[in-house]
């Protein structure tokens, strides 16, 4: 005979595994944050090259339609302003998504390689410690290129250094861009940016849900950067967090997603 009690228990199993199972998708989900609400940028700081914190020349960073755009339009000249876009706080281990697409006509007056060229910087100095006149923050790029139509391969997701060095297949690396293994992408598509960071440890760059570069070790050293305080660039010391930006160097570029989750937990 079967117990009455064990009975039930096995009918409500079924009911009581997928109610846990649905608790456990929304925390999941929960643990999703997002960066961008989609309205304006007040969580976040612009430090431009040539300008001091804070002064967001020619509205270079602006919320239209829900995107979050870099623009170009109220500039009479280019003149070297790499410009990035600081989230307010540090991140050390974590998840962060990004999806954007390249938009609108590249700025002829700014670098050639800069065309269809954008950047997340990752494990960033602190733009509060930059002079006016430091063109690229000590940081690591997840970079983001698009196809320039000449039938080459120009893969995204690639890894450039600016005042950093990295380890890649066991050995430090010198030279300050790392293609990925990602197809080539049209300027107008949507692309997936997804980055994992565990601290000074592994970095792993995503491209569209494939995995296509992978490094360890991000540390302070070589060159690209100029003008920047001595006293911060400790060459040989490893980063374990910093700030995350978005890049602005003479391409117009959207974002739609700027997602983080937390994985020091």
């Amino acid at each position: 005979m079967i117990n009455l009690t064990k009975y039930l228990l096995l009918l409500l199993l079924p009911a009581l595994m997928s109610c846990v199972s649905r608790q456990g998708v929304a925390a999941a989900e929960e643990e999703w944050v997002s960066l961008f609400n989609g309205k304006d940028i007040e969580d976040w700081v612009v430090k431009i090259h040539h300008h001091d914190l804070g002064d967001n020349y020619g509205n270079t960073f602006r919320v239209e339609d829900g995107l979050l755009k870099v623009r170009y339009d109220q500039y009479k000249a280019f003149n070297d302003r790499f410009g990035h876009l600081y989230y307010k706080q540090p991140f050390s281990h974590y998840h962060l998504v990004v999806e954007y697409r390249f938009a609108d006509k590249w700025r002829e007056d700014a670098p050639s390689y800069t065309q269809l060229n954008s950047g997340i910087m990752f494990h960033s100095q602190d733009p509060k410690t930059m002079p006016r006149e430091q063109d690229w923050p000590i940081s690591v790029e997840y970079q983001l290129l698009a196809g320039l139509g000449d039938g080459k391969e120009r893969p995204t997701g690639n890894m450039c250094s600016p005042g950093t060095e990295v380890i890649f297949n066991g050995e430090m690396d010198l030279r300050h861009c790392i293609n990925s293994s990602s197809k080539t992408y049209a300027p107008e598509e949507w692309v997936r940016a997804e980055l994992i960071v565990l601290g000074d440890s592994l970095i792993t760059h995503i491209v569209n849900g494939d995995t296509v570069l992978q490094y360890t070790n991000p540390q302070i050293g070589g060159g690209v950067v100029n003008n920047y305080d001595p006293a911060m660039k400790q060459d040989g010391k490893l980063l374990s967090s910093g700030f995350i930006a978005l890049q602005s160097e003479g391409q117009p570029i959207d974002f739609r997603k700027v997602e983080i989750r937390n994985l020091t937990k």
